[in-house]
């Protein structure tokens, strides 16, 4: 047996000081700051929002708000950032339990409730920036119309259009107007093509986030 299959996980949690260095060192230490004072909101826990919530914990930012009203399924595993063992829990928990395994220091808010026009904008009152993330195209137009209107400082980043098979360089990331920015083919519903897979799925997660940091940092074009 190599030393390698003999090897044990030594349990160590850096500390706050030694999580932000780290950090500080990659993303540089203005650019960290700006990230830990940031609380950005994610509605929907599925293939979009669960991507979206791990790279922002990767990132370090200082806060997260998460709200999904439903569990991890089975049928969730083939494109959602959960695993066998999280079946039956809720998503808002699982997904928690990953970030605090990545970064034990950011301040999570989980709602795992119905989002609503009514409650929205009460959940989403602290962030500068909303992850719109859910899957019908109705309650992505409820959501982004209920914080555009209710929110007047919250920036809104959607995603619209990773459904199928379709090249990975059709997903973009669009600015259509003030607050709203839009990531995605813009065409591509589950519905007509019948399918979402985990790589384009999270090739629109991944602009999401990246819209999300860029805006963090005062980068307001996509």
């Amino acid at each position: 047996m190599s030393l390698a299959e003999n090897a044990q996980p030594i349990p160590y949690t850096p500390s706050r000081e030694e999580f932000h260095a780290a950090l500080a060192e990659r993303h540089t230490e203005t650019y960290q700051q700006l990230i830990e004072q940031a609380c950005v909101g994610i509605a929907g826990l599925g293939g979009l929002g669960s991507a979206v919530a791990l790279h922002l914990a990767r990132l370090g930012v200082g806060k997260l708000v998460l709200a999904d009203l439903d569990a991890v399924d089975l049928s969730n595993l083939h494109r959602q950032q959960y695993a066998i063992a999280h079946l039956g829990m809720p998503k808002t928990e699982a997904i928690a339990q990953q970030i605090r395994a990545i970064d034990p220091y950011v301040e999570l808010e989980l709602h795992p409730v119905k989002i609503s026009p009514e409650n929205a904008p009460e959940i989403f009152r602290d962030c500068q920036i909303v992850c719109e993330a859910f899957d019908q195209p109705d309650q992505k137009a409820m959501l982004i119309e209920t914080l555009l209107m209710q929110l007047p400082e919250t920036v809104v980043v959607s995603g619209s259009g990773m459904a199928g098979i379709d090249s990975a360089n059709s997903i973009t990331t669009t600015h259509p107007l003030g607050r709203l920015y839009v990531c995605g083919d813009g065409t591509a519903d589950v519905a007509e093509v019948g399918s979402l897979v985990s790589p384009r799925v999270g090739v629109c997660a991944a602009h999401e986030a990246n819209m999300v940091l860029r805006l963090i940092l005062g980068m307001d074009e996509p």
